[in-house]
């Protein structure tokens, strides 16, 4: 059943068109991840489907309530974690939970009880009456987080999870992304880190310049280049002769050779090292190290919207 149903969407602000005539929908219980640049459109989009932003032309329906009509309805269901945190940091973590649970309406005892039981499973507890601006980057992304779940929504907005934080700290984010998935909530993510995309989300869309320029399931994705892989090597003696070897050997595939004795080879089924290494062997090379590398949703993302990842990693997570 889809939760989230987006045709036509467009956002522009003035000549500006930061969204431009998307359509995706989104299913009960994936982790869908929404992954581009900085300025692709991924925090306006998110802004609209939360409602921080009147769109310019489209329809969406959150929670099978129309948009504006039914927005306040449909945000009684979501819970949003943006990407600069909305809480207030003269108050504790406590008293902030217990601030979120007010406005959704929930009686005193009943939100100190949510508040606490978030503190104790986000790993808070024992900071939950130091002031929030006291926090760490971390710990405050946590917090935010758990804020967003104070009403228990069935669907969890976030963008831009993870970053700016340490890498620790990420990695318990997306444990705890996956616990809650696991428990029933569809979470809805932007995202630059590829890699995260890839261990989260179980349906990605690429979005460059305000358009989706493909929407797929994970798996399908990695199928798409799943018959492609590469063989990686060092050599002892010189790289560029024995990739010389290897080309000859495979004249159907990419052989390149790097410092340090390094060669990539790549192409179509190359899921066994052993005849490589026979071959290099035989022509008097010694492989030090051998390895096959496995298509990744980078590779499938470069191919699609020709950005390279270390555009997008080198990218601070912010307005886009």
């Amino acid at each position: 059943m889809s939760v989230i149903e987006v045709e036509d969407l467009a956002k522009y602000y003035g000549d500006v068109r930061a969204v431009d005539g998307i359509n995706f929908s989104v299913q009960e219980g994936e982790i869908f991840g929404f992954l581009g640049p900085n300025g692709a459109g991924k925090t306006t989009t998110i802004n609209v489907l939360t409602g921080l932003a009147r769109m310019t032309a489209g329809s969406v329906r959150v929670l099978n309530q129309s948009y504006p009509d039914n927005l306040r309805r449909a945000q009684e269901g979501i819970g949003v974690v943006p990407d600069e945190s909305n809480l207030y940091p003269e108050l504790s973590g406590m008293e902030n939970l217990s601030f979120c649970g007010a406005l959704y309406g929930i009686p005193a005892e009943e939100r100190r009880e949510r508040a606490t039981e978030l503190l104790e499973r986000f790993g808070l507890a024992d900071v939950a009456g130091r002031r929030f601006a006291a926090y760490s980057r971390g710990m405050k992304r946590k917090l935010t987080i758990a804020a967003a779940l104070i009403h228990r929504p069935s669907i969890l907005f976030l963008d831009e999870p993870t970053s700016g934080i340490d890498v620790a700290s990420a990695r318990e984010i997306r444990r705890m992304l996956v616990r809650l998935n696991e428990q029933g909530t569809t979470v809805f993510l932007t995202t630059h880190y590829i890699e995260e995309a890839q261990r989260l989300c179980h349906r990605v869309a690429f979005i460059v310049a305000g358009k989706i320029v493909r929407d797929a399931p994970l798996k399908q994705l990695l199928q798409e280049v799943g018959e492609e892989s590469s063989l990686q090597f060092v050599v002892g003696g010189e790289a560029t002769s024995a990739a010389d070897i290897l080309t000859a050997a495979y004249p159907d595939h990419v052989v390149s050779a790097g410092g340090d004795g390094q060669i990539l080879l790549r192409g179509e089924r190359l899921d066994d090292l052993t005849p490589a290494v026979r071959v290099l062997h035989d022509a008097g090379f010694a492989v030090r190290e051998a390895r096959v590398l496995r298509p990744t949703l980078e590779d499938v993302f470069v191919r699609v919207t020709g950005i390279e990842a270390d555009e997008m990693t080198a990218q601070r997570g912010g307005g886009s």
